[in-house]
This record gives C-alpha cells, sequence and structure tokens, in this order.
C-alpha cells in the first residue's frame, strides 16, 4: 500500500518515521494538557465543559491505542526490556517521588507518604505501560484480543474491590484502547485518513459537542477518567455490563475522528511528537501548582477571554516542554541509558533487538 504520510527524520538515530504519528503524539498530548488546564473552568462554564467532556471522553484512549500501535514489536528480548526498564520503570520512580516531595513542598505536609504502588496524579500512566507492555505478547497470542481485554475491563469496572495498587482499575479499564492499538495496522490509519471519512467524523464530532453540551449540567465527568468502579458513580455494579463497553464504543469512534483529521505532512510541530513524553511527565507539576495556588481565583480567567488565555498558555506550556533544550536538560531521567547496569550482549541479534521503540503515543 502506498505510504501515505510524509516522512520526518528524529534527532536521535537519524531513522525516517512517519510525520503523521509524531503529528498524532503531539496534538495528544496538547489535547492532555489543555484537559488539564480546563478543569477548574468547568464549574462556571457550561461550554468550556461541553469541550472538556468531548476530549476527556477519547484524548487518554487514543493516548493507549497509539502506545499500542508503537508496542507491537514488544517480545521480551533484551535490549526491549532494557528499554521498558530505563524508559518506563525508572522515570516512573523518579517522578512519583519527585511529585511526592513538590507536594509535601506545597502543601507544607511533610509527611506526606512516597508509595511506588499508589501512581500520584499522571503517573498512573507509566504503571500502566509497564503491564501492558509486559502482556502485549500474550495478547498478540489470542485469536480475539480485543472482546477478550474489553471483557477484563467490564468486569474491573464492575468490582469494587479491584485496582487498589498500581491504579489497576485505571490500568484495566484502559487495557482495551492499547489491546486496540496492538492489532491495528498502517493501512487502517491510511483508511481513516481518507476524504469520506474525514468528511463523515465532522458531523460525528459536532454531535458529540452538542451532546456534551446537553448533558453539561448534570453529567459526572468521572466517568471518563476510569479511576474506580461504575459502583463509585452511584450506579448497581451491574450497570458496568453496558456502560463500560458503551464508553469505549464512543472514545473509539471519537479517536478514528480525531486521527482521520491529523494531518500527514511534515508541520512546524511535527518533531516536537519525539519529546511528548517529557511534556507529559513534566507539565503536570505546573498544573498542580496552578491548584496549589488558586491561580484561577481571579474572575476575568472566567470569561471568554480568561478561558481563550488559559488554552494558549497551555499549548505555548506543552509546546516548549517538547522542544529539544529540555529534552536534554531531562534526559537522564526521562530516558536514561544506564549502559553501566545491564549486561553487553555477546552479540548483535540485528537491528531489531536494539532498536530504541517510542515510550508512548504522546510521549505519555
Amino acid at each position: 500500500m502506498r505510504q501515505q504520510a510524509a516522512q520526518a527524520t528524529t534527532g536521535g538515530g537519524g531513522k525516517a518515521r512517519e510525520a503523521y504519528f509524531d503529528n498524532v503524539k503531539y496534538l495528544t498530548i496538547v489535547l492532555v494538557a489543555c484537559g488539564h488546564a480546563w478543569e477548574p473552568l468547568t464549574y462556571g462554564s457550561r461550554a468550556v465543559t461541553a469541550v472538556y467532556l468531548t476530549v476527556y471522553a477519547f484524548h487518554m484512549p487514543a493516548f493507549a491505542l497509539v502506545s499500542g500501535y508503537f508496542s507491537r514489536s514488544f517480545d521480551m528480548a533484551p535490549g526491549r526490556l532494557k528499554r521498558l526498564l530505563t524508559g518506563v520503570v525508572v522515570p516512573y520512580v523518579v517522578f512519583e517521588v519527585a511529585y511526592t516531595l513538590f507536594y509535601r513542598w506545597a502543601q507544607d505536609d511533610p509527611g506526606y507518604p512516597i508509595s511506588l504502588l499508589d501512581p500520584w496524579y499522571l503517573m498512573w500512566f507509566l504503571a500502566a505501560l509497564f503491564i501492558w507492555r509486559l502482556t502485549t505478547p500474550l495478547w498478540l497470542q489470542l485469536r480475539h484480543p480485543v472482546p477478550v481485554a474489553l471483557a477484563v475491563g467490564t468486569a474491573v469496572s464492575m468490582w469494587p474491590g479491584a485496582g487498589g495498587d498500581l491504579a489497576l482499575q485505571r490500568v484495566l479499564q484502559f487495557l482495551p484502547f492499547f489491546v486496540v492499538g496492538l492489532v491495528a495496522r498502517p493501512e487502517h490509519f491510511s483508511w481513516l485518513r481518507r476524504w469520506r471519512i474525514r468528511l463523515a467524523a465532522v458531523p460525528v464530532v459536532l454531535g458529540a459537542v452538542v451532546a456534551a453540551y446537553a448533558v453539561a449540567p448534570w453529567f459526572d465527568a468521572g466517568w471518563f477518567y476510569h479511576r474506580g468502579s461504575v459502583v463509585g458513580r452511584g450506579v448497581p455494579a451491574w450497570e458496568g455490563l453496558w456502560a463500560t463497553p458503551a464508553l469505549f464504543v464512543l472514545a473509539l469512534v471519537l479517536t478514528a475522528c480525531f486521527l482521520a483529521w491529523v494531518p500527514g505532512r511534515t508541520l512546524w510541530f511535527t518533531a516536537l511528537g519525539t519529546g511528548t513524553v517529557y511534556a507529559y511527565l513534566l507539565h503536570g507539576f505546573v498544573i498542580k501548582a496552578s491548584r496549589f495556588g488558586d491561580w484561577y481565583d481571579h474572575a476575568w480567567l472566567h470569561g471568554p477571554a480568561g478561558e481563550l488565555a488559559v488554552t494558549a498558555a497551555a499549548v505555548t506550556l506543552i509546546t516548549l516542554l517538547c522542544t529539544h533544550p529540555v529534552r536534554r536538560v531531562f534526559r537522564y531521567v526521562v530516558e536514561p541509558r544506564m549502559e553501566w547496569a545491564f549486561r553487553r550482549p555477546k552479540q548483535a541479534r540485528g537491528p531489531e533487538a536494539t532498536r530504541r521503540e517510542p515510550i508512548t503515543s504522546g510521549g505519555g
């Protein structure tokens, strides 16, 4: 099949990569940052709440899906296990401790515990990625992995006792999207980017925004967070049988609409897509500082001009955090090589054994 995405070049190994997927990563992390920045504005604006609900319905599923797509080659080879440790486990430990220390300082709570089993704020995604990638060979062996993963997520959503450690509720409820990415192929993304599909996506997204506006006064956004069971949303456990699959379908449809409109050519932000993991891990400090410091107490921020200013600030922040200077400063904790910690292989096993895989879809 003819390759439809333009090619960009990574800054590290000089390998060609599709500009389309770097664009997906950058735009996804922009949505993540905007969603976090918009949350305090939702309490006084129905319009912002509608946009917030629409974005939250699909942006983390899209994150997980593209992470799965780039994890298809994970096979427990020594090089990939090393990459899993240095690119996921080490940053998880470092930033989990860093966020806890930040909380202690910002909230003047020196006794706040450090717990590697209880991911704080956005660190749950690295815990999820570790579990998802370790189980990748299993999912690739199944004949129907997506229905099985959805059944697991649905069962967990009905079980209030699951998910204490490592945010397991969230990990398993977002698992089906990761598995969709595992079974996706380049031709699926090419099909999504056909003009007929793009045009069909427009009324779907508009309809989603209108529906979100209609339900904004009473709908609980916690349904999209998947932090706990459906019982925590105030409904009987059996409703998870239809609610979880319904949310899965909704997220998948909106993700497809989003992916359909991501440009495939090289643009000014394409190269930033290779640094989104840095933006994901670092922007949380600013987001939490805005909450701890009551930055949103200014009344003008809750009007149209303020909402646009917050959006522009979020986009600017996340863009700067994707840039090369930031990556150069924080590489030693986000993507450490740690050659000293591993045995040298006796002989190379080909390029696939040592190829460095992207950490996440959007850097996160």
